[in-house]
């Protein structure tokens, strides 16, 4: 019965980031529903084993969402 409540129960999404080095080179890669600690972990599209030890293209970081909304909505919900 477990294993069939399993199926229909909601899983984290994982998220794709890449560790990148002072010169914006790719050295590793991670996928995780949290941003990695440690400097240089940049969340990207997708995985591309291509992209080890070469820049990492611009097209493939994911644009950073604006934190400013989500702010506003706790100061509401605060007062």
């Amino acid at each position: 019965m477990r294993y069939l409540m399993s199926l229909f129960a909601p899983r984290p999404l994982h998220r794709c980031f890449a560790l990148l080095d002072h010169n914006g080179h790719c050295q590793a890669f991670r996928q995780c529903s949290l941003q990695p600690m440690g400097d240089g972990w940049v969340e990207i599209e997708e995985v591309r084993l291509n992209w080890l030890n070469q820049p990492l293209p611009a097209s493939a970081r994911v644009a950073q969402q604006q934190q400013q909304p989500r702010l506003r909505a706790r100061q509401l919900l605060a007062t």
